[in-house]
């Protein structure tokens, strides 16, 4: 394997079967279903309003695009898996069938909300404790 080989291999990601090339660097859009998300412009509190942002997002030149459910801003409570997905699943489904070409990612720390995410068609898990709060969840990704 040549050393141009290599080197490509390190900066693709498989992403359901769709081969990602990371370099250049990527834009992530960011639509957070929860009520107090650290930034408010990111919010999105029903699926019209996630729809519209996401749809948004990538007539802007997002190459994908982050759903979150539960907040991490700073003194956040960390909620229970069931009520992160009640939030997610339904918000998650709409967008994958309004956008089925487009890269979804979910951002949880449950991996139980991943492993249902991942069956409703999300492509990356984006994990901010990096399987510290959950460790369950390199198991399931």
């Amino acid at each position: 394997m040549s050393k141009d080989t290599l080197f490509y291999q390190k900066q693709t990601i498989n992403c359901g079967g769709k081969i990602i090339n990371l370099s250049p660097a990527l834009v992530m859009g960011i639509i957070n279903i929860t009520p107090d998300s650290f930034f408010e412009g990111s919010r999105a509190c029903s699926i019209d309003a996630a729809i519209s942002k996401a749809s948004q997002m990538l007539a802007e030149g997002a190459d994908i695009i982050d759903i979150g459910a539960a907040s991490s801003r700073p003194g956040a409570t960390l909620i229970k898996a069931k009520d992160e997905q009640t939030r997610l699943i339904p918000v998650l489904q709409n967008i994958v069938e309004k956008f089925p070409e487009a890269i979804i990612s979910v951002d949880t720390y449950n991996s139980e909300t991943a492993k249902n995410a991942i069956a409703a068609g999300a492509h990356i898990i984006n994990d901010i404790s990096g399987g510290e709060i959950d460790i369950k969840m390199f198991d399931i990704i």
